[in-house]
């Protein structure tokens, strides 16, 4: 993986997701049911993973590589930061965000497990900075537009295959400040260069960083400046 810090990685592979839900799930088989916080105050913190269809916890080897690039985007600054992570899952994303100071984080999960998972956890870390909320991550989202929330960061990892990402991604956009960050894990590179056959709701991003583990692609990417060009 791709550690440098010091200028973005340009996407090696692109290919356009289908904006066609399928009803099949992807298999990805757990080989542990327990991650750990990496980094910040509550590092080594072990994390339960309730075995789920969809579920894919991010590996610690990928968290440190994202967390390492959040780091250079905000100049460590994470006291300033409000998080979405809005398919929660085991909170490994969502928790490592608060443990390295994070101003607020805000988790969305609908599957009653795993939600419940994630209460005992933020119970036993006290963690008062966490928001949970229980329900559907597309309508949960419509609401917070409604209201006119804003998030400098928001985690965007959905079950794959299901057509998530097309329908919720416009959301993302309304909902992040004007220079937010927005992490998305896919089962495909995105390709969100302005060009002739990208999907509608892949242009007016451009990307950061990106990489690939395993069969899973990880990006960030930025709403697109009026020069083109990321803050």
């Amino acid at each position: 993986m791709n550690h440098n810090k010091n200028r973005p990685k340009p996407p090696t592979s692109s290919v356009s997701l289908s904006a066609k839900p399928t009803n099949k799930r992807a298999n990805h088989s757990q080989a542990s049911h327990q991650v750990r916080i990496i980094g910040g105050d509550w590092k080594r913190t072990p994390l339960t993973v309730v075995s789920a269809d969809g579920l894919r916890p991010t590996p610690d080897r990928v968290r440190e590589t994202v967390f390492n690039w959040l780091n250079h985007v905000f100049n460590s600054q994470w006291g300033r930061i409000a998080c979405l992570d809005m398919f929660a899952g085991s909170g490994a994303l969502g928790f490592e965000a608060a443990s390295r100071g994070a101003a607020k984080v805000t988790m969305f999960e609908a599957f009653t497990p795993a939600f419940k998972q994630l209460e005992q956890t933020k119970a036993k870390l006290k963690a008062e900075q966490i928001s949970l909320q229980r329900g559907d991550a597309l309508l949960l989202a419509k609401q917070l537009v409604s209201r006119g929330e804003k998030f400098d960061l928001i985690f965007l990892d959905p079950p794959f295959n299901l057509g998530y990402l097309e329908r919720i991604m416009p959301h993302c956009g309304d909902l992040l400040t004007d220079d937010g960050v927005l992490y998305v894990e896919s089962e495909q590179a995105l390709d969100v260069q302005d060009t002739v056959g990208v999907p509608s709701w892949c242009i007016g991003w451009q990307v950061l960083r990106q990489d690939k583990a395993g069969s899973v692609y990880f990006h960030l990417l930025q709403r697109n400046t009026e020069s083109g060009e990321a803050d």
